[in-house]
């Protein structure tokens, strides 16, 4: 993604840009840094609800925050993960009703940031996400069966956080903020060309977390891209009660972070405003928060009733701006996207949703002593002995049942 626009003088009474400082970052855009700093007027939209790219005059950009539309390519490498997330999505709702899984926090709907947020990165940045962000981790490239374990309760964490360089999915709210920002200061005094992406919802923003993880990064200026999906409800209780600031973008300058909003279901907005962020820190100019305006189309959980907090005019509002619809309208529209393809890229979502089926449906095979082999990289002595003293506990069961 192309991260900034040709250099012009810095507003009246700007700081001085010093190299890779945010100063230097509004000086790059033309602009003060106080513009710099404060999200556009309106949330950065490129695509309309019906797949047509609006006019310049409509897509909420203002100067300084002019994003470019991503290629057909770049789109149509998303485009396939937005459709296999969509199909995982589904398919882990229908097994946890089949009893296969024991919960499962559905991101339908919210699939075009969860792509994003894993396809702005580059191969050696690290994503942190939180216990919605599935089709994100599998964007990644994590499998998705290493991925189910988890809400199946056969393992607590399934894949290896630094093959992927994913972090584990995080249930505590926030906290994964906080690992995001430790992450980038590692990395930074071991001079790495490391960005980290720390994602949360708009009730995480409540946390104590999120003040301590924005407030740290901005003071040390790590490359961090703080990515909030707000999609409208902290379980049951509405955006509105959740912060009477104009929007969440709107946190950053209060930290010194740039803010930026935007559709959270445009694929082709998301790809531009996240690329041009991790950009950004990667050059020394972060830390960034984005907020997606979304929505959360299924219930929090399995085990949450949406409807009593909710009424269905207010979803059919939001399905009329699903982002897998939206995208599809758009690459066929200029062609891109051709019947071939995109029986292709089905084909792949059910070859997905089939793996992931059969692997759910297939009884666990547990062994208790696996409980020990990852608390700490040396086991403790009290570990080893609780460890022993449960082995010669079974060995004693299988011998009386034998």
């Amino acid at each position: 993604m192309t991260s900034t626009s040709p250099a012009a003088p810095a507003g009246d009474g700007a700081p001085a840009p010093d190299a890779g400082t945010r100063a230097a970052a509004a000086a790059a855009f033309g602009i003060s840094l106080e513009e710099y700093l404060l999200p556009a007027s309106r949330r950065i939209q490129l695509i309309s609800e019906d797949g047509n790219v609006l006019p310049v005059d409509q897509q909420g950009t203002s100067p300084g925050h002019e994003y470019p539309l991503p290629s057909d390519e770049e789109l149509l490498a998303a485009y396939r993960h937005l459709v296999i997330g969509r199909r995982v999505n589904d398919q882990a709702y229908a097994l946890v009703r089949q009893g296969r899984m024991a919960v499962y926090p559905s991101s339908h709907g919210q699939e075009a940031s969860e792509v994003a947020a894993a396809v702005c990165l580059g191969e050696d940045d690290w994503l942190f996400p939180t216990y919605r962000d599935t089709v994100a981790v599998l964007a990644r490239g994590v499998d998705p069966l290493q991925v189910m374990v988890a809400y199946q309760g056969t393992w607590h964490q399934g894949y290896d956080p630094k093959e992927h360089r994913v972090s584990v999915q995080s249930t505590p709210l926030t906290t994964q903020m906080l690992h995001a920002v430790g992450m980038a200061k590692a990395a930074k005094l071991r001079g790495e060309d490391v960005v980290t992406l720390a994602m949360v919802g708009d009730g995480g923003t409540s946390e104590g977390d999120f003040h301590e993880a924005l407030n740290f990064a901005a003071v040390f200026k790590l490359p961090v891209v703080f990515f909030v999906q707000n999609n409208k409800y902290a379980i049951s209780v509405p955006f509105a009660k959740q912060s009477a600031a104009p929007s969440l973008a709107h946190k950053a300058v209060g930290y010194g972070l740039a803010g930026e909003r935007v559709d959270g279901n445009d694929l082709a907005a998301l790809l531009a405003v996240l690329g041009r962020a991790v950009d950004l820190c990667r050059e020394g100019k972060g830390p960034f928060l984005v907020e997606a305006d979304t929505y959360r189309m299924q219930s929090h959980t399995n085990a949450d009733d949406a409807t009593r907090y909710r009424e269905a005019a207010e979803v059919a509002e939001w399905e009329a701006r699903d982002p897998l619809r939206r995208m599809t309208a758009y690459l066929t529209s200029t062609g891109a996207l051709t019947e071939e393809l995109a029986e292709r890229y089905r084909q792949d979502a059910d070859d997905v949703a089939a793996s992931l089926r059969d692997a759910m449906n297939a009884e666990a095979e547990l062994d208790p002593l696996e409980l020990f082999d990852h608390v700490y990289t040396v086991q403790t002595p009290q570990l080893a002995a609780q460890r022993a003293q449960l082995a010669e506990e079974l060995s004693r069961s299988e011998n009386q049942e034998a």
